[in-house]
């Protein structure tokens, strides 16, 4: 059965950093299920192969090449989008990237990298397609944060500091917007295996660790656990939520699993 209170069909979606990973992913569910779908990312010959792979017989997937700490090509995405389009009805903030080593490891260089991309462009890219939103009197947006908001991880200090950034934007954008038809959430998921993390999940005592932390006892998997939440803030069925986060993490954040029944 079809229930119009969770449809994002015809919606046009933009997707930061949908070439891959959990952006590729929430990005294919909502081509599944009608939506208009726009992708970014850096490497166009990955954008486009992605592109190609997600589209089905009624939904082209449309690829624009930006790099989303740059402002300028910010301006250019979203003004081809609207050019397009027309309108920006759901905007999905999830191009990030991680460095992990010690804190007093970190360069200048590799900070402003990593705060750039997660913080800084997530912002100034949802401030860009918000005063479109805003001039319609509607739209959605949702940014992916991460488990660190809550605990930081150890050697991942700059990325940790930039999602506890990006929770507080959720918090801010979606107060301030509220009022203007605007609705801000985010969705910070657990322990998904990507194309950018599969090497570490691969690794035996990381997994183990993983698994024995997490209460359903298994990692994430994107293609199943991720893209339901995203459809579900982006439709009416969570039209009274906003600047709220939901953790997607098989019950990680839930509390701190000890060995007593090993006692």
């Amino acid at each position: 059965m079809n229930d119009e209170l969770f449809s994002v069909e015809e919606r046009v979606t933009l997707v930061s950093g949908g070439s891959r990973g959990i952006g590729r992913a929430i990005a294919e569910g909502f081509v599944r299920r009608g939506a208009k779908v726009i992708i970014t990312g850096r490497d166009p010959e990955v954008l486009d192969q992605t592109a190609q792979e997600i589209s089905t017989a009624d939904v082209t997937v449309k690829p624009i090449v930006c790099d989303v700490a740059d402002t300028d090509q910010q301006k250019v995405l979203v003004d081809q989008v609207i050019s397009t389009y027309g309108h920006i009805d759901v905007l999905i903030n999830v191009a990030g990237v991680n460095i992990r080593k010690p804190v007093e490891d970190f360069s200048v260089e590799e900070y402003n990298f990593v705060m750039d991309i997660n913080l800084h462009g997530a912002f100034f890219l949802s401030q860009a397609v918000g005063r479109h939103m805003i001039a319609r009197g509607s739209g959605v947006q949702i940014n992916i944060d991460s488990l660190n908001t809550a605990s930081p991880l150890k050697h991942v200090a700059p990325y940790a500091i930039s999602k506890a950034g990006m929770s507080m934007m959720t918090r801010c954008l979606g107060m301030e917007w509220a009022e203007k038809g605007v609705r801000v959430n985010g969705i910070a998921p657990g322990f998904f295996p990507t194309d950018l993390s599969k090497k570490l999940w691969a690794k035996k005592h990381m997994h183990d660790w993983a698994v024995a932390n997490t209460p359903m006892r298994r990692l994430g998997d994107v293609d199943t656990d991720l893209p339901g939440t995203a459809i579900f803030l982006a439709s009416d069925a969570s039209r009274f939520m906003t600047g709220q986060t939901l953790y997607v993490d098989g019950g990680f954040s839930a509390g701190t699993m000890w060995p007593i029944d090993q006692a």
